[in-house]
């Protein structure tokens, strides 16, 4: 059964995500950026139990995340199951069908010095495989704070090690199976990085290198992400806590994700 193709998806935009493992959806989100805007503020007034403000003292502005939301956020819930972010996902994932993993919210406030710091999505994850997708959407006009890729690092032999954004701490214990966060720019990396409009969305796999820049401008850059699974995404054990940590989920390395939590948004008939 061949996955069927999308009217926002080209063949060029499909080799390009298979390939460098990161691609740009024009207007993905574009008829649900202002239902999107009220989750955001719904999520920044009610902030979830993962809620984060990600500054140390002397940062300027403020950097507000979090995640796994969507089942208490109706505006988020809406989107993920009437919008076009499920074919789409599966056009570029080349899946029969796409499971929900999570949201993500991230608002840079204007004058937010702190960058997203470079990293893999995957080795947080207990989700393992290389059908996946993040869609990342910003809700403003985004130019130097919009979302920064590394081309085909979702094919590096090894992961790079996760760490702690605000303490900088490692995520894990060193096993020596994960590599240290390279220098993107030092090392002379192709750095994919569009200027994007509201509704629009970076794709890409949970092992691109990715990160973002401050937001040193004088409007917000309020972001909605969406994590994604594929056909051959199965439960893995890392050497500590995952994040998000999803306690007494009861599965087992080898399984797939169990669809009462992880729901099937898709699926080709």
């Amino acid at each position: 059964m061949e996955v069927p193709m999308h009217p926002l998806v080209t063949q060029s935009q499909i080799d390009a995500f298979q390939r460098d493992g990161v691609a740009l959806i024009k207007g993905l989100f574009a008829a649900e950026v202002e239902t999107l805007r009220q989750g955001i503020d719904r999520n920044l007034a009610s902030p979830g139990p993962y809620a984060a403000e990600n500054l140390k003292p002397g940062d300027t502005g403020r950097f507000f995340d979090d995640y796994c939301n969507w089942t208490r956020i109706p505006e988020f819930e809406t989107v993920i199951h009437n919008s076009a972010a499920g074919p789409v996902a599966a056009a570029l994932m080349q899946s029969k069908r796409v499971q929900v993993f999570h949201d993500h919210v991230l608002v840079k406030e204007p004058g937010t010095s702190k960058p997203t710091p470079w990293h893999q999505d995957g080795p947080y994850y207990f989700a393992d495989g290389l059908q996946n997708v993040s869609f990342w959407s910003p809700m403003d006009p985004v130019t130097s704070a919009s979302l920064r890729c590394v081309a085909g690092s979702h094919l590096w032999d090894k992961p790079v090690l996760p760490t702690r954004w605000l303490s900088e701490t490692d995520f894990y214990p060193d096993t020596g199976a994960y590599m240290p966060v390279p220098d993107p720019e030092a090392e002379g990396m192709e750095i994919k990085e569009w200027e994007m409009q509201p509704g629009d969305a970076v794709a890409f796999n949970f092992g691109v290198l990715h990160g973002a820049r401050g937001n040193t401008s004088t409007t917000r850059r309020r972001a909605f992400s969406l994590r994604l699974l594929g056909d051959d995404i199965r439960y893995v054990e890392r050497p500590g806590p995952t994040s998000p940590p999803y306690p007494g989920h009861g599965m087992k390395p080898g399984e797939r994700l169990r669809e009462d939590w992880f729901p099937v948004i898709y699926e080709t008939t």
